[in-house]
């Protein structure tokens, strides 16, 4: 045993060497290269568009919901010169209500009627002025509910302004 005034000298460990890293961290780095080269292709990729192609100003896209409502609307016999006029406005009700129905499912607008109903559709469309037509929701309910021609063509125009502006 040696006496504690005759130390042995320090050993100091061996020079670790930082080069060539051990075979983990040369798969750190390969993951690395691979993760920062995804992210840039990832970043600079884009897919495929197709040309885009700027409609003519002049003349606006049709909507086929509209024009298929007008069409039907200019099917209905309208009842000229003194006919009873309760079937053609349930039928206008009808054209009207499916229409609603599709633009507006959540506002139950089906269940309207009367004056709800008419100041449903000028809410969404002042400028058809449907309010003014009471005939349309009370000349269902009368048996013989008979317009002039004037009223006719009035109200039809309505209609279909509402149609035009609205769908």
């Amino acid at each position: 045993m040696t006496s504690p005034l005759q130390l042995e000298p320090l050993i100091t460990p061996p020079a670790v060497a930082w080069w060539p890293p051990a075979p983990g961290w040369w798969a750190l780095l390969l993951l690395a290269i691979a993760g920062a080269c995804l992210a840039w292709r990832h970043r600079h990729w884009r897919p495929a568009q197709a040309p885009v192609v700027e409609a003519e100003a002049t003349e606006p896209q049709e909507d086929p919901l509209r024009t298929e409502a007008l069409i039907e609307l200019a099917m209905l016999d309208r009842p000229y010169g003194g006919a009873p006029a309760g079937a053609w406005l349930q039928q206008l009700n009808a054209l009207l209500k499916r229409l609603c129905r599709i633009h507006y499912p959540a506002s139950n607008s089906h269940i309207l009627n009367g004056r709800q109903w008419l100041a449903f559709l000028d809410n969404r469309c002042p400028a058809a002025g449907l309010t003014r037509w009471m005939v349309l929701v009370e000349g269902v309910y009368k048996p013989e509910c008979k317009l002039d021609d004037k009223a006719i063509d009035g109200l039809n125009q309505s209609v279909a302004v509402w149609i035009r502006k609205h769908v």
